[in-house]
């Protein structure tokens, strides 16, 4: 277990969080010793298969469960022992909240904040923030999924909190929506609140997110900054093309990459540059009469530290090395 960052250096810290719950007579480890820190400021995404702990760790980080061990750290101070102190600062979407149909989005939050004792300024300045203003006055119901989440975001942050903590908050949404919402995210964060989001829609994360942490069985297996994670994971998979393309495919085999086929005479080669690539076919008397570059992305990334795919399948993609990461100890 690693000792806690300095003061005023994250948002979020946990060391050897741990989580248990029994299922059917069986002992079941939802976090299994998770050191965690999410930095102040910017969008930290939280990323890990389906059944990773994800969900789990949040409701810790909340209060809303106890760990079984494990120390827990939000803003300062700890949680759950200061809670009371810590809840102020914090706005979370773990479940989608219930607004009332047939009241405007304007109407739901002025409910809303005279029940937390926010000031009724706040509303319109939280409408304006998420993008709602001039929707402000239409009812709930006329929402679409997007703009649902939005007010569910404004929501949050009626409070004004330092630190926004969203639990897949894309889920079922259009490309539109998830457009919005991630614009939303974004926003917060460049107006100097901490936005922590736990997603698996890599592809999302990679746009809008600063740094990560990727977990798998409840344990940290990497983080730090995404430009970092993805240089260090090497070259992409690139789309060569080689008239003896089953022969092609043994000699970059046999030279550790993963090889696949892409139709025709093409191959998908993982985790090589395409001068590497070039070389070793040339050296063989293969010609290539296409080569297509390609860059290491989150999710490439993902799939070569967990062995799985973001819903917790079995990944396609096996044999590429892991980008050099920060590691939990156990």
């Amino acid at each position: 277990m690693t000792e806690l960052p300095p003061a005023g250096t994250t948002a979020v810290s946990t060391r050897g969080l741990r989580k248990t719950y029994r299922h059917r007579g069986r002992l079941v480890v939802a976090v299994g010793g998770l050191d965690l820190d999410v930095p102040l400021g910017g969008v930290h995404g939280f990323l890990g298969p389906n059944g990773a702990g994800k969900t789990t760790t949040i409701r810790m980080l909340l209060g809303l469960i106890r760990p079984d061990s494990g120390t827990v750290r939000v803003l300062d101070r700890p949680v759950p022992d200061a809670l009371p102190e810590v809840v102020a600062r914090v706005g979370a979407i773990v479940e989608s909240p219930t607004f009332f149909p047939a009241f405007s989005g304007r109407r739901n939050l002025e409910l809303l904040a005279a029940a937390i004792g926010a000031p009724a300024a706040q509303v319109d300045r939280v409408l304006a923030d998420v993008g709602l203003a001039d929707r402000a006055g239409s009812p709930f119901r006329t929402y679409s999924l997007g703009m649902k989440q939005r007010l569910a975001i404004a929501s949050t942050l009626l409070k004004d909190p330092d630190l926004v903590i969203f639990d897949e908050p894309t889920n079922g949404l259009d490309p539109a929506g998830i457009h919005e919402v991630r614009q939303t995210m974004r926003s917060l964060a460049d107006a100097g609140k901490t936005v922590l989001v736990s997603s698996h829609i890599l592809a999302e994360v990679q746009q809008v997110a600063d740094t990560v942490s990727i977990v798998t069985q409840g344990r940290l297996v990497a983080g730090g900054r995404v430009d970092d994670l993805i240089a260090a994971a090497g070259a992409g998979e690139s789309r060569v093309a080689v008239a003896d393309a089953a022969r092609a495919a043994a000699v970059l085999t046999g030279r550790g990459w993963a090889v696949r086929p892409d139709g025709g005479d093409a191959l998908r080669v993982a985790g090589a540059a395409p001068a590497d690539i070039t070389r070793a076919l040339a050296e063989q008397g293969l010609y290539l009469h296409e080569l297509v570059p390609g860059r290491a992305d989150l999710e490439q990334v993902f799939l070569s530290l967990t062995g799985t795919g973001a819903d917790g399948t079995a990944a396609a993609h096996q044999g590429r090395p892991a980008p050099h990461g920060r590691r939990a100890r156990a």
